[in-house]
């Protein structure tokens, strides 16, 4: 007889095979039962599992010490991965404030943008300026900056009203254009954001160089973000590039911005950062952020009681040497290119297949009930997660991700297997999910005769 379980997961009524270990891009549950991480889980396990070089550095670490308080010490290990992470990361972002998650990544970076005004003498400079089909974390201040409307939707009371302008969707284009036709107008839209909010009140503007969770890997077309960038400088506000998901090499360079020739004022990193093995996240500062505070109060102001502990740093380290040794991420791009031409095949074979978009490793799946429509499945089907569902029966494991230009009336799915998956591991992904999909029309061609697909 099985005990009651008291654990709060994600639906209390669900039952959640058990997981007894992963090697590789591979997961094994309890029953013997095998699964393809096609997902890296939720973008996060960017090396696979089990991997012996960051096992070994976290039991080295913990030999030693696995925590210290950040107010009264620093560690070797902190130290180390601050170092490693000014000499990677390009221009002068050289500072790293570390916490566990990316959502506090996020709001950290927040922090820091309106206290740098402050600093400068600057006290209403308060407000920070994001996009809708976006997703920052799920603290409140994480929250407010995400026009994700589903996961703000029971907090609205307590949320600031930060998302204020379109993301660059070019496959459900706002304004019906085409890029580069269009002149990015999404991208202008920021302008008309700041001049209507007042520049004098804007600290920031941040945004996911590839939409994650909200919006199943929706990459801007190029220019967009030269753009952003100009405005942002034109306006004296600053750009917050939430790399949680992009960033660490998902996208085949440290950071998603780099392939766009940008740098950001702050960074966010997290999943990819601990890739799994620790909970460890950071927002990464420019010099020229930092400079009107190490000449002031020399404090920012922000802190968790784990923040810098030396076992997730020193995972983080090895995590990031493991990267740069065996010269994973020069590989991404074109590991996501082989993926993205199994996609297109698949494309073809299946007329539910509306999109496929994304960057490197991080590639995206929008699912249609008419491809020359564009019109989306019945919110009540609950398409994406049927697709996820029947995707784990066949042994490949995929993230459900919004999407629909107003975040709600849409289904994606992620793909983004860990980094250092094999050309014949992607054949085998590829194989796994056509039969996910072909599960999954048959599922929807049930529904459809029983009359729930409408």
């Amino acid at each position: 007889m099985n005990q009651p379980s008291f654990l709060i997961k994600p639906m209390l009524d669900a039952d959640y095979p058990t997981i007894e270990r992963g090697r590789g891009i591979y997961l094994y549950d309890n029953e013997g039962k095998k699964y393809l991480d096609a997902c890296s889980g939720a973008v996060t396990a960017n090396i696979g599992h089990g991997n012996e070089e960051v096992i070994q550095a976290m039991m080295e670490q913990a030999k030693k010490v696995s925590f210290v308080y950040r107010s009264q010490f620093t560690s070797e290990a902190a130290e180390n991965l601050a170092g490693k992470i000014a000499e990677t990361l390009p221009g002068d972002l050289n500072w790293s404030f570390f916490v566990n998650s990316g959502s506090e990544a996020t709001e950290t970076a927040m922090k820091i943008a309106i206290q740098y005004w402050q600093e400068k003498g600057i006290r209403t400079k308060t407000k920070i300026l994001s996009r809708w089909v976006s997703y920052h974390g799920i603290t409140l201040g994480a929250l407010s900056m995400s026009g994700h409307p589903g996961r703000r939707a029971r907090f609205v009371p307590l949320l600031e009203d930060f998302p204020s302008v379109h993301p660059p969707y070019c496959y459900r284009c706002p304004y019906g254009l085409e890029a580069p036709q269009c002149g990015h107008l999404c991208a202008a839209e920021l302008e008309t954001a700041i001049k209507r909010i007042g520049a004098d009140r804007i600290a920031a503007f941040i945004a996911e160089p590839v939409i994650g969770a909200a919006g199943g890997a929706i990459s801007p077309p190029d220019g967009y973000y030269k753009v952003i960038k100009e405005i942002c400088e034109k306006h004296d506000v600053l750009f917050i590039a939430d790399e949680v998901m992009t960033g660490f090499g998902r996208t085949g360079t440290m950071l998603a911005c780099e392939s766009w020739g940008i740098q950001p004022d702050i960074a966010a990193f997290g999943k990819g950062m601990g890739a799994g093995y620790a909970p460890i996240a950071a927002a990464v500062v420019s010099d020229k952020i930092m400079e009107p505070i190490m000449a002031g109060t020399k404090s920012i102001m922000s802190g968790h009681t784990l923040s810098a502990n030396p076992q997730s740093c020193a995972v983080s380290l090895a995590v990031l040497e493991y990267l740069e040794k065996e010269q994973i991420i020069p590989e991404v791009v074109r590991k996501g290119k082989y993926l993205s031409d199994h996609l297109r095949r698949l494309e073809k074979k299946y007329s539910f297949i509306g999109d496929i978009r994304g960057k490197g490793l991080l590639l995206g799946v929008e699912l249609v009930k008419d491809r020359v429509s564009k019109d989306p499945f019945s919110r009540s089907l609950m398409a994406g997660q049927k697709l996820v569902s029947a995707a784990q029966e066949q042994g490949i494991l995929l993230y459900p991700a919004g999407s629909g230009i107003d975040g709600i009336h849409g289904d994606a799915v992620i793909i983004a297997p860990p980094l250092n998956i094999t050309m014949e591991e992607l054949d085998e992904l590829a194989a796994l999910l056509d039969r996910a999909l072909s599960e999954f029309h048959r599922i929807i061609e049930q529904e459809s005769l029983k009359g729930g697909g409408s």
